[in-house]
């Protein structure tokens, strides 16, 4: 594959949900023409909201939408990849390269279905919608560095990249893939305590969301780990050291380690219905 192709190949998307619009705006704004992306919808009305919001032509077709993009990336739902594959199969061959972000669908389930096709599995996270995602991914058996290469360059658009093997994935799925949603059900908790403790709604909205992202900045740009942040805030005997008591003493950590497991059995049993 030519160097200017792994910076910036050809890219289909084939389904057009969440996941599927925040990769095409990343790609968008990282400099992907709409002449080099080309995505499909399951259905009309979602095919020309996607249209309308983001200026890009969606099809109906997931065949014509594949035609010979150098990178097909795998948006649907798992239970749908399947009957996804039964549309597709034919139309791809190598050197084209199949990145799935299909949540616990095993490299195996395309790798079966596409004989001889590099196939990258992927799990990246709703922070993608404003490109500051992060995505990890796995090679499959014909995945050679030059595929990796050009999964990294589409999925980079969106966030970071890790490469790790595929039985972490599941793993993945549950800390980051579902990650968000343990901060926001954290920012709605402290909201309502907000505003239990008198503060209005608006300011307490205000309060929450600008400590989510100035912690999250402190995690990222300062190079120091989450325990000695927190040992920053706690002073012995203050405010924040009673919180973190009742929260330890409530099995807060043992709380959020079962929530994560949970969530890894469920992306392995979706992986399975996909089979």
């Amino acid at each position: 594959m030519p160097e200017q192709t792994r910076i910036r190949p050809t890219v289909a998307i084939l389904g057009a949900g969440a996941m599927g619009e925040a990769l095409l705006r990343g790609l968008r704004s990282a400099g992907w023409t709409t002449d080099e992306v080309s995505v499909a919808a399951r259905r009309p009305e979602r095919a020309a909201a996607v249209e309308a919001a983001t200026g890009q032509p969606v099809v109906l077709d997931p065949v014509e939408a594949v035609g010979d993009r150098e990178v097909v990336v795998v948006a649907t739902k798992p239970r749908d990849v399947t009957a996804l594959l039964d549309q597709v199969e034919k139309a791809i061959r190598p050197p084209q390269i199949v990145v799935s972000v299909a949540a616990g669908v095993p490299i195996r389930v395309f790798e079966e279905r596409l004989p001889g096709v590099a196939v990258i599995r992927a799990m990246p996270n709703t922070p993608a919608l404003v490109g500051e995602g992060v995505t990890g991914i796995a090679a499959g058996t014909h995945a050679d560095d030059d595929a990796i290469d050009a999964a990294s360059a589409v999925l980079g658009a969106v966030g970071v990249v890790r490469r790790m093997e595929e039985s972490n994935l599941d793993a993945v799925t549950a800390v980051s893939g579902t990650g968000p949603a343990y901060v926001f059900l954290l920012a709605e908790a402290l909201t309502e305590a907000a505003i239990r403790e008198g503060i209005p709604r608006d300011v307490a909205e205000v309060l929450v969301h600008q400590t989510v992202r100035g912690a999250g900045h402190l995690l990222t740009e300062t190079g120091l780990g989450p325990s000695e942040l927190r040992g920053q805030v706690t002073s012995p005997g203050g405010t924040t050291a009673a919180a973190m008591h009742v929260l330890e003493e409530r099995g807060f950590r043992a709380l959020v380690e079962d929530a994560v497991q949970a969530a890894a059995e469920r992306a392995r049993e979706l992986g399975e219905l996909a089979e």
